[in-house]
This record gives C-alpha cells, sequence and structure tokens, in this order.
C-alpha cells in the first residue's frame, strides 16, 4: 500500500439504529487502480461507498478521500464522478443541460459534445430525458459521471441495461480514463466484468471485508477442477478422482497441469477415451459463492 492513498477506510462503520450494516470495515484504493467491491444485497457495500462518497456519515471510523473528509465538499468534489444506480435526472432538461449542470455543480469543466460522443449520444443531444430509453439514461448517467475527466470516478452497477456495443464503448472509455491517471471504483453483480477489469477486488458479507486481493490471488485459494466421462466398460480411474454422477468423475485440484497430464498418461495407457474432458480453473464466481457459504458470526 502506498503512503497516498487516493481513498483510505479505516474501522468504518455505518448502524441504522440496532442494525449494524457495516462492520470495521478497512481498506484502501491506490492511485490509478480499478479496485471492485463486491458483495450479495445487504452485504454493507452500497453503505460503506455512500459514506466515501459523501452522501452519508459514518457512525465511527476514519475515511479519507484524496486526504480529505468525503463530506469536504469543496476539497473532494471537483475530483470526484459518481455514476450511481439511478441518478434520477430532471425528466424536464435535454441530455445536454443535464450534462452542463453536472459540471457546474462539481466544478469540472469539459466540451459536452466530446462526453456525448463517446457514449453515443451525440444524435440525443436535444432530447427530453424523459423521453430516453433506460439504456440512453445509463448512458447519460456515465457521461456525467466522467464529464471533466476526474481523478476519481465510483461506477455502481454502470453496464446494467446496456447491449454489448454498449457495454463495449463504456468499458474501452473506462481504459483510456485509467491511462490518463484516473481511479476508479466498481460495484457490479457481473462478476466477469469483475475479474476481467479490475485490479483488486474486495468481497464483502454481513458488513465485513471478507477476502481481498487481485484475482489470482482470490482464486488460488480454491481448487480448479478436470471433469471427464468413461465408457461402461473402462478401468477404474485415478485414485484421486471422484465419480460425481454414473461415469462422470471430478478431479478437483490445485495443480491442474500435472493433474492432467498424469490423466491423459493413464488413459493412454489404459487405451480409454476421455467423454467430455474439460479443465476449468477457479474463477471468481466460486470464490463468491464460497464466502456465500461461511458461517455467519
Amino acid at each position: 500500500m502506498s503512503a497516498n492513498p487516493v481513498i483510505d477506510v479505516d474501522e468504518l462503520n455505518v448502524r441504522y439504529g440496532d442494525f449494524h450494516a457495516v462492520k470495521d470495515l478497512s481498506f484502501q484504493v491506490e492511485p490509478g487502480e480499478l479496485y471492485a467491491l463486491l458483495g450479495t444485497n445487504g452485504a454493507g457495500k452500497t453503505s460503506a461507498l455512500e459514506v466515501v462518497e459523501g452522501h452519508r456519515t459514518a457512525s465511527s471510523g476514519t475515511v479519507r478521500v484524496f486526504g480529505h473528509s468525503p463530506t469536504d465538499r469543496r476539497a473532494v468534489r471537483p475530483r470526484t464522478g459518481i455514476m450511481l444506480q439511478e441518478s434520477g435526472f430532471s425528466g424536464d432538461l435535454t441530455v445536454s443541460e443535464s450534462v452542463r449542470l453536472i459540471g457546474r455543480l462539481t466544478g469540472r469543466s469539459d466540451v459536452v459534445d466530446d462526453v456525448l460522443e463517446v457514449v453515443d449520444l451525440t444524435r440525443k443531444a436535444d432530447t427530453l430525458v424523459s423521453q430516453l430509453s433506460g439504456g440512453e439514461k445509463r448512458r447519460l448517467d456515465f457521461a456525467t459521471a466522467v464529464y471533466g475527466r476526474p481523478e476519481l470516478i465510483f461506477l455502481d452497477e454502470p453496464t446494467t441495461g446496456l447491449d454489448i456495443q454498449s457495454r463495449d464503448r463504456l468499458w474501452e472509455a473506462v481504459q483510456q480514463l485509467r491511462e490518463n491517471g484516473s481511479t476508479v471504483v466498481l460495484t457490479t453483480h457481473y462478476l466477469e466484468e469483475a475479474q476481467q477489469r479490475a485490479d483488486r477486488i474486495g468481497l464483502m458479507r454481513d458488513g465485513t471485508l471478507r477476502q481481498q486481493g487481485t484475482v489470482s490471488e482470490l482464486t488460488r485459494a480454491l481448487p480448479a477442477s478436470i471433469q471427464f466421462s468413461l465408457p461402461p466398460d473402462a478401468a477404474t480411474p485415478p485414485m484421486h478422482s471422484a465419480p460425481v454422477s454414473g461415469s462422470t468423475y471430478v478431479i478437483e485440484t490445485f495443480h491442474v497441469q500435472a493433474d492432467l497430464k498424469q490423466l491423459l498418461d493413464w488413459a493412454d495407457a489404459q487405451a480409454v477415451e476421455l467423454l467430455g474432458l474439460s479443465a476449468n480453473p477457479t474463477r471468481l464466481d466460486d470464490v463468491f459463492r464460497a464466502v456465500g457459504s461461511e458461517p455467519t458470526s
């Protein structure tokens, strides 16, 4: 961790009456990285990020953004872009008016037409927000978040409701912003996006941070699997394989290459065809499910 993180959360607690939503949460986000904070509904990630974004007061603990309290609007807001799940723009404003309004409110400057081009809303510049489709509104949310190329960008479920082409354009824009030095905090239920895009991931459950690290570090803790089926008259497969149904077997392993070679050598020696052979590396989905199955405190 660097001495000057963009975000520094230390022992954060958020309570709603008797409900303890966030419990002693600590993490840092480094300059230029894409950090994904993930968790099931009710895990506490939204409450935590609302404090980091300056929208909610912490019950206890310390949060710093660019070295300042997130409630120090003058110091933090011009440097921060936020894409909420629903931004709630006025339906009576046009697309371009909405973008300009955010610019005035945040103190950032940019060329509106250029920003709309990035999200393919140029033709909708004079269209009222109330007349936009759901996907178009989502692209407008993104446009206002990245207006002025802020140093820190929060993306809350950014690709929900977007078609494939719009998703690709959004991530291309995020990559360009990162190349220019922006730091990104992502929350999403599309785990494949986090796996592909995030430098580091924090997994929350029941208000606590259960695991944190790179995708490689998180997936390394769980075994990969090799699956295959055997003909009815085949010999018994290697002892470390376990039948899952009928003639289908699964090998769970932390050494995929070595165990796959051993299996193939055995099959060659036995003149056995391995039907439906597949080797599946551990994915973020597997880690997410493992965290979800942990006993609650």
